[in-house]
């Protein structure tokens, strides 16, 4: 960082030369009103607002006004923000903005927490005086996620430069009308893009507002928050968690800035229903009865007292796994994934622990060329799709760089660049939703994917191991990305198992050790099946094989793991079950133990990256529920089983270093959960009593379930919300940055516990055979679908509605024969016809009943409907 002596106000400050003048002052925690910059998306100057007074020198008395989000922190710079001139400059802007805004503060589900409420006051803006009529539109339905509320609007763009420029979106743009600009689709409709929620929080208003917030609406400062981690994939991606009443009522993202960011999917962001959906498991049940804890605590030591075997699950945390592995036994606990799924995370680890480094997101972001094997990354992985589409970005950005226009100066870049993108290769089983910024695109059955990664890894390395008779197209595929890759500075391989197919990511391993330096990221399907694999407990195949009167099972449905599931539960005199949302295995189960969800439970997860992360519950979780580790231990506090954990398992050693412990305090003081303005609780129980009920007891962490605490700014991992005095909503994040779009200060949250090894591996050599089609039969494979695939967010209403049925996909000309219904597995289901899907192949999606639990890919019988 190269640091410029700057001027603000006659005072001297050092600011990054490569920032601008509002960057600058930001990182230094002055008060600057803005709209349209946003850290992620960098200035367009459109708004106006954070006009301040340049001038040449110390002798200069008269200036001039300049946007500081448009002025570079040179060296020798002076402005003041205080000068009369910019400030009554900033304040006639705003109340041109204010013109046409409606008077709806109090009934604004924005209201309390808008970014227009606090630069209107920050610029001193308090008086309306136009009396005339004010500008309307008619609102449009954009889907179940947004309510939208066009007559807040203020121009300043930011939704369309997210949606259109950053998010890849095109459904969402501004219409024009003399001077009238409207921003919405051309028609009423659900908003197209997966990362659409995110205007809730880029919109500087009201106009997009959170509409599963709506139908349990809560004032901000009237919510207990918590820092959280989405459970929604295996990225890990930070969230803040709020409730009240009980309810957990929405969640904001939480800035990691190597993790995600400013941004989440929508299903991370609106997956959180689930928590109060009416299938959750609130009493202890026994043969389908309620009782007591007490009762549930004995019957689960009657039927613990002879031979017990217990199942984990790549959704439960790492403490709940362990509790249960420590109550059975290691050689009694299994992984609670299939045998495929166990042999495809151990490869994937395996490979992580050699010389290719697996990245955090930023680092996704900051790569100049990509390769991805096998997988459709936003549907399953989709924060990092995100991250991609920043990638395609850096090559073509030395254009700018030649040019010397900053990187911040978002629109000129972007005409200097037009519509040139870095190079990115997809090879997948069907159109992938990054193919629009893909340089080539390639379509197999997953063994030919496998096959074309191979070859790329012998373009690369004539020492890696190179399979025979390609055909053409896949030559010319090979040998552009080859070249691609070899000629990148930060190149990345993206793989994973969604496939299930080891050949798959054998083969992106080659490639990434072939390109010596490169990056290797693989996906994972569920919060914790990194976490669960580095446990090393064996997969539920052999779970068959053992003898046990009891199986203990943990927020797990084998019937999504299992095809012969029902079988494997006859085995057992007893089925016990650990969970919070009822399944197919809970009715199956003796004794069922309500476990708490996230929101209402602490615990270490880790993501893909092998990032560990710790999170906090955000409501105290209702009794009789519990944390599954409370019910299957006898750890009296979270740090004793964390630090049991270490002691067991040294690969988890490091989760110690999650977060800090329960016994941290800042001056002797807790970290609290509500911001000081929460209204009070007496007013909250005024229907039962009038006097103040105590607040519950939290032993498990620093955080206190009141507005008590200390108000510094805590550790990352522990950060509830970003608030300071002035700036109430979520932009005031940029005062807990060292700086702008950088860590928090202290650090980021989580730890790495996987890091690259040295030496130099062995290619991997097991190359299978060119795909051929069978007659009469096709190769099913799984199709990732972002709403409907993850077993929790089909729960939240509003990711259930935008979930597909279950449907056959073929290719058009295997497709011909068929009406729109065919036949598969003794079932009839609707036919979609995908052009780009291979011949002889199937696409069932994943994880939509009938098709989750089945093994993929296999073969099967697909006849005309009846």
């Amino acid at each position: 960082m190269n640091m410029a002596t700057v001027y603000v106000d006659n005072r001297a400050y050092e600011m990054d030369e490569k920032q601008n003048l509002l960057e600058g002052c930001l990182r230094l925690g002055m008060d600057l009103p803005y709209f349209c910059w946003h850290p992620a998306m960098g200035s367009v100057g459109a708004c106006r607002q954070c006009a301040v007074k340049q001038f040449r020198d110390e002798k200069d008395e008269r200036g001039r006004i300049v946007m500081a989000c448009m002025t570079p922190a040179a060296a020798g710079t002076r402005i003041s923000i205080r000068d009369p001139e910019a400030v009554e400059f900033r304040k006639a802007v705003i109340e041109g903005l204010m013109l046409n805004h409606p008077h709806d503060c109090p009934v604004c589900d924005e209201g309390g927490e808008c970014h227009l409420q606090d630069m209107t006051v920050m610029t001193g803006h308090d008086y309306r005086r136009y009396t005339f009529e004010k500008r309307t539109f008619r609102n449009q339905y954009l889907g179940p996620f947004l309510n939208h509320e066009m007559n807040r609007c203020i121009q300043c763009y930011r939704c369309v430069r997210f949606y259109r420029e950053y998010a890849g979106g095109n459904d969402l743009n501004a219409f024009a009308l003399r001077n009238i600009v409207f921003f919405g689709r051309d028609r009423d409709g659900v908003l197209e893009n997966e990362f659409a929620g995110n205007l809730v929080e880029v919109c500087p208003t009201g106009v997009f507002t959170d509409a599963t917030l709506k139908r349990h609406y809560t004032r901000k400062w009237d919510m207990e928050m918590a820092p959280s981690v989405c459970v929604h994939c295996g990225l890990g991606c930070n969230i803040t968690a709020a409730g009240r009443y009980g309810t957990l009522r929405r969640l904001v993202n939480r800035y990691n800035g190597e993790v995600n960011g400013y941004f989440l999917c929508d299903r991370g962001r609106f997956g959180y229903e689930f928590v109060n959906s009416e299938r959750r498991i609130r009493q202890p049940l026994i043969e389908g009865k309620a009782v007591s804890a007490e009762a549930a605590l004995a019957r689960l030591g009657e039927l613990t007292s002879g031979r017990v075997i217990g199942v984990g699950s790549p959704r439960a945390t790492l403490e709940s796994n362990f509790a249960l592995r420590a109550m059975v036994g290691a050689d009694r606990f299994f992984a609670g994934i299939s045998g495929t799924e166990a042999r495809l995370l151990k490869l994937m680890l395996e490979v992580l622990r050699g010389p290719a480094r697996t990245p955090s997101l930023r680092e996704i972001e900051a790569s100049d060329a990509v390769f991805i094997l096998g997988e459709d990354v936003t549907n399953v992985a989709p924060r990092m799709a995100l991250s991609l589409r920043q990638s395609v970005r850096q090559q073509p950005m030395e254009i700018a760089e030649r040019l010397h226009i900053p990187v911040w100066m978002d629109h000129a870049v972007r005409e200097a660049v037009q519509e040139k993108k870095g190079p990115l290769f997809t090879a997948s089983v069907s159109a992938t939703r990054l193919d629009d910024i893909a340089a080539g695109t390639y379509r197999g059955a997953p063994d030919d994917l496998a096959r074309l990664g191979f070859a790329v890894a012998h373009a690369l390395n004539s020492e890696a191991p190179a399979p025979a008779g390609l055909p053409e197209s896949a030559r010319d595929f090979v040998k552009e990305a080859a070249e691609a890759l070899k000629a990148a500075k930060r190149p990345l391989i993206v793989s994973g198992a969604s496939l299930a197919s080891a050949a798959i990511i054998e083969a992106a391993a080659n490639v990434a050790w072939a390109l010596a330096g490169s990056m290797l990221a693989f996906t994972a399907t569920e919060s914790n099946s990194m976490g669960l694999a580095m446990m090393e407990a064996p997969a539920l195949d052999a779970a068959q094989a053992a003898h046990a009167d009891t199986i203990i099972i943990l927020e797990n449905d084998l019937f999504r793991r299992l095809p012969e599931a029902e079988q494997f539960l006859e085995r057992f005199r007893h089925v016990v079950v650990v969970d919070y949302l009822e399944n197919a295995t809970t009715a199956k189960a003796e004794l069922v133990l309500p476990a708490a969800p996230f929101a209402e439970a602490d615990g270490t997860l880790v993501n893909s990256e092998g990032r560990a992360q710790r999170f906090f519950q955000a409501l105290p979780p209702p009794a009789p529920v519990k944390e599954s580790w409370r019910w299957l231990g006898s750890w009296d506090k979270l740090d004793d089983i964390v630090e049991a954990l270490a002691r067991a398992i040294p690969p988890l050693a490091a989760v110690t270093r999650a977060a800090p412990p329960a016994s941290f305090r800042m001056s002797g003081a807790k970290v609290p959960r509500q911001p000081h303005r929460y209204s009070g609780r007496t007013a909250m129980l005024a229907n039962i009593s009038v006097h103040e009920p105590k607040p519950p007891a939290d032993p498990d962490s620093p955080l206190a379930f009141s507005m008590e605490g200390n108000p510094d700014q805590p550790p990352g991992a522990l950060q509830p919300f970003f608030w300071t005095p002035g700036w109430n909503s979520i932009q005031a994040v940029n005062k807990f940055q060292e700086e702008i779009a950088g860590p928090l200060r202290g650090g980021d949250p989580g730890v790495r516990i996987l890091e690259a090894g040295e030496g130099t591996p062995r290619f991997f050599e097991d190359i299978p055979a060119a795909f051929e089609p069978r007659a009469e039969e096709w190769l099913v494979v799984p199709l990732h679908h972002i709403f409907g695939s993850e077993e929790l967010s089909r729960h939240a209403p509003a990711v259930s509605q935008l979930a597909p049925p279950p449907y056959i996909a073929l290719n058009p000309e295997d497709a011909a024969r068929f009406g729109d219904e065919a036949e598969m597995l003794g079932q009839r289901f609707p036919l979609k016809r995908l052009a780009e899907l291979p011949r002889g192949v199937a696409g069932v999606p994943a994880g939509v009943p009938p098709f989750a639990g089945l093994e993929f890919p296999m073969w099967s019988r697909i006849l005309q409907a009846p």
